[in-house]
């Protein structure tokens, strides 16, 4: 029997189902992955407190990692939202405890509806402490800005600056993506060496709840099949961009990306490379 690949994420848990940890299983199970989890918080506003983040303890996280390595093991490590220094500095020593080389690190700060998924206090933690790990890290561009100590970024060409700076954090490749940029949806890849700009067509749509979540999830799953940094962006890129055209919601709030769309209609965005 062909087992598939095994990719590990580390991130919080949506209860609406369109982000974090259950956006990632569902980009997994697209893509033929085997999908195993770390929950750091469960993410659910309680109607009473109005509490929206709710943390889980060192020990429950360590539990976890440590169950999912003896049962499984795992080919590629995704980092999703970490929220704590604590927790940053926990899921870092795990890493490095293991001899785990393929990390995707998904700076996650800001939710789709203005949720603080980081506290400020720990965003020096995560440049210190886990962006040296990562194989590649997939910040957006508030992301991109707030790592990057508030610098304005308006145009590809900010994008492709950003993506050099924030390479001198140590990981090996940054993708900036500049889904708020006007016209075209354009993400700046950058090695140490070479920019490489990703174009899609923008599609006229709120419902993309979870879309940078399944976007670093399919990089870890084409990079757990063996696929090049470069490609398995390029495939990423597809995978989301349709899945954002087929995003759809049930009620008045912003709705999910449709983490099925490829493989049900059919489709695969082509998408423009360009290097420099």
């Amino acid at each position: 029997m062909i087992k598939p690949p095994r990719v590990l994420t580390i991130a919080g848990s949506a209860a609406g189902g369109s982000a974090g940890i259950q956006a990632d299983l569902k980009t997994f199970q697209e893509l033929d992955i085997y999908g195993m989890s770390v929950i750091t918080a469960i993410v659910a506003r309680h109607p009473e407190t109005d509490k929206n983040v709710h943390p889980q303890s060192m020990e429950a996280i360590e539990a976890q990692f440590a169950t999912a390595m003896k049962q499984v093991g795992f080919d590629v490590i995704k980092t999703g939202m970490l929220f704590s220094i604590e927790v940053i500095e926990k899921v870092a020593e795990l890493i490095e405890q293991t001899s785990m080389t393929q990390v995707v690190v998904d700076p996650v700060m800001v939710g789709k509806l203005d949720s603080k998924l980081l506290k400020d206090d720990a965003i020096a933690a995560l440049q210190a402490k886990l962006i040296p790990l990562a194989t590649i890290i997939t910040p957006n561009m508030p992301e991109a800005s707030i790592l990057l100590g508030g610098r304005e970024l308006n145009h590809v060409e900010d994008l492709k600056q950003a993506a050099i700076d924030l390479h001198d954090l140590g990981p090996k490749y940054v993708l900036v993506k500049g889904g708020k940029l006007d016209g075209p949806a354009v993400d700046v890849l950058f090695d140490g060496k070479q920019l490489t700009t990703f174009e899609a067509p923008r599609i006229d749509t709120v419902n993309t709840s979870g879309a940078g979540c399944t976007y670093s999830a399919a990089i870890a799953a084409n990079v757990a099949k063996g696929k090049s940094i470069q490609e398995a962006v390029l495939l990423s890129k597809s995978f989301v961009t349709t899945a954002i055209e087929h995003g759809f919601t049930y009620t008045e709030m912003v709705g999910p990306t449709y983490h099925a769309a490829e493989r049900l209609r059919g489709e695969a965005h082509p998408i423009k490379v360009r290097t420099s």
